[in-house]
């Protein structure tokens, strides 16, 4: 069937069909029991990547589906997970039923150029979810696919791989994980990386023991203005390297700071920027959410580098608005250093315990959020007809939220900010964070 774009062109898709793993990979009553980092986070993340026709190779493009299903069934003998179904246990938690049951495959055709899709880096539902495939008729999670993929070929020879994959299963670098060994496999190359599985090195402790208030760091109290201030809208914001010296300079002008990583600065520029586009209220709560990885972080034991699940925690950073944007910009810099600081094993771990006995699950509190994608191998990702041109999320939370990228501007060896923000104050905030 046929599917019109709100932007006019029409994309048509096969019958999906079902991609099991190619040999046994288990036994059928295996069951993963995901960690309570899993647990945390469990909605569908949609996905893009645009591959252009390579110019010197005008042949095999009809092949890039049957390619691209033939490696997923491979990849799936070792990331069998990805092909069970979600279940809960007797205990209430969410588990993983190794059954093989299998990933939905979809091939389609779009009656237009990719250059019509622009710059998928900034969402766009209405057109982006043509190119990801979602079954319309089921809303049950345990019912959902843990994992799908369509590959949408467009008339100019390029074509779109889109994938769904529940957060449960992985964050964003085992997700690349995944997704590298599938377009290594694709290549005819063995995966260079095998995953490990198992979650038991996540587990929580016996008794569990609480050395942080997590609670009370993520609960929201700050005033909420989003409402009032209507719909929110997404802009990307490019800091080459001439923007970012001057940035760590202004930063560092009080000497009351010596250095700082791109992350740190750019997290503190805009938090305060939002801030003053709010016109907070000086004796309100100014706070922050801030996505740590924490692989490096766990030492006692270390994570096996392969790793294959969710190993990323939050933390809140939280100050009298009034302070916030008065004093320096370092204010805001030392801030944020300190609470990454903050997270080491013993926090991840304490994090863990914590979610065992109040079965917390993430929502998007009134604040920002800010997440570093930077170090995400998407540039890997070759199916055999190159590395994608572009990539990006068919949807993000309907919050102020802010993801960093790595490349900006001609050099493409800066930082890219894709932000989401209520009209009114988008307005404000691009100007205060002109550097």
């Amino acid at each position: 069937m046929g599917e019109v774009c709100d932007n006019g062109f029409m994309i048509t898709r096969s019958e999906a069909v079902t991609v099991r793993a190619e040999t046994k990979t288990s036994p059928t009553d295996q069951e993963l029991h995901l960690s309570n980092l899993d647990q945390y986070f469990s909605p569908v993340v949609q996905t893009v990547f645009c591959y252009k026709q390579p110019d010197d190779d005008k042949k095999g493009m009809e092949d890039v589906g049957r390619v691209i299903r033939e490696a997923l069934a491979k990849v799936l003998v070792h990331f069998y997970p990805l092909a069970g179904n979600l279940t809960i246990s007797s205990d209430g938690k969410l588990v993983v039923k190794c059954t093989n049951k299998g990933v939905p495959f979809v091939e389609a055709r779009a009656d237009c150029d990719l250059d019509v899709l622009g710059d998928i880096t900034i969402p766009d539902p209405s057109m982006l979810t043509k190119l990801v495939y979602m079954d319309p008729a089921v809303t049950n999670m345990l019912e959902m696919p843990l994992l799908t993929a369509q590959v949408t070929r467009f008339k100019c020879g390029g074509f779109v791989m889109g994938m769904a994959l529940n957060h449960c299963m992985a964050d964003g670098t085992s997700a690349m994980q995944f997704v590298n060994s599938w377009s290594e496999i694709a290549r005819g190359i063995s995966p260079s990386t095998l995953p490990y599985i198992n979650r038991s090195a996540l587990r929580s402790r016996k008794p569990p023991i609480f050395s942080y208030p997590h609670g009370k760091l993520l609960k929201s109290d700050c005033i909420s203005t989003q409402s009032s201030q209507g719909e929110i809208v997404y802009k990307l914001f490019e800091f080459d390297q001439k923007k970012l010296a001057r940035l760590k300079k202004i930063i560092m002008e009080d000497g009351s700071i010596s250095s700082c990583t791109t992350f740190v600065a750019l997290t503190a520029l805009i938090w305060r920027a939002k801030c003053k586009a709010y016109n907070t209220q000086q004796e309100q709560q100014a706070k922050l959410i801030l996505v740590v990885d924490g692989r490096s972080k766990l030492k006692n034991p270390p994570l096996p580098k392969n790793y294959f699940g969710n190993v990323i925690v939050l933390t809140c950073c939280v100050c009298n608005a009034g302070d916030l944007m008065q004093r320096p910009l370092s204010y805001a810099v030392q801030l944020v250093q300190d609470t990454i600081n903050t997270v080491d094993d013993e926090f991840i771990r304490s994090k863990i315990d914590y979610l065992e006995i109040t079965r917390e699950k993430f929502s998007y509190s009134t604040t920002l959020l800010v997440s570093s994608w930077t170090r995400l191998a998407f540039k890997a990702m070759d199916f055999g007809w190159g590395e994608p041109m572009q990539s990006g999320c068919v949807t993000l939370p309907e919050k102020e939220v802010a993801f960093f990228f790595s490349g900006a501007g001609k050099s493409k060896t800066g930082t890219t900010v894709l932000l989401g923000l209520p009209v009114t104050a988008m307005k404000s905030f691009q100007e205060l964070i002109r550097i």
